[in-house]
């Protein structure tokens, strides 16, 4: 995945670190892709009910929603109580109408959102957690929003190539 993000010179230090770690884990996840056909992208490799496409989805989707909490703060997450438990699930999968292409455009378009705050947010913007069940309270730093995005990333990234590699041998790397 190469956005118009990536190809700006990026900042140095801490914030030059996260976007190249950010765009070495994104290009990672997004390799898994290459050269699929959208039934590939939607199929179930493993006993997960995890697809490729809607594995981008999801990481997508979350990517934006942290960001707008970096910004915003808890309003930007989701409440665990109008959660939409279909909504959800389809975020995991590809849908009727939905092709690579799309889904990597739109992961390409919420990269670019976050790593433009990645230049310009003041990593100390700290906000609240919202209340729910998988949040310990606390407030988390811009900073601290931005790490876990790259965690995120990163996770997602070795369970796309794991499935992967169950479509066809390859791999992201070696």
């Amino acid at each position: 995945m190469t956005s118009d993000s990536a190809r700006t010179p990026a900042p140095g230090g801490e914030r030059g670190d996260l976007l190249s770690a950010l765009t070495k884990h994104r290009w990672l996840f997004t390799q898994t892709l290459t050269d699929l056909t959208e039934e590939q992208a939607a199929a179930r490799t493993t006993v997960s009910e995890l697809c490729l496409g809607g594995l981008v989805k999801h990481v997508a989707q979350t990517e934006a929603q942290w960001a707008d909490f970096a910004v915003h703060g808890a309003g930007g997450l989701p409440s665990f109580a109008d959660t939409d438990f279909q909504a959800r699930a389809d975020s995991f999968r590809m849908l009727p109408g939905e092709t690579v292409a799309g889904v990597l455009a739109d992961y390409a378009a919420v990269a670019a959102r976050t790593d433009e705050l990645v230049r310009t947010l003041d990593l100390d913007l700290a906000h609240d957690l919202p209340e729910a069940p998988w949040f310990e309270p606390g407030r988390w730093s811009a900073r601290r929003v931005f790490v876990h995005v790259l965690a995120e990333v990163a996770q997602h990234a070795g369970h796309a190539d794991l499935l992967r590699e169950a479509v066809d041998g390859r791999k992201s790397m070696g």
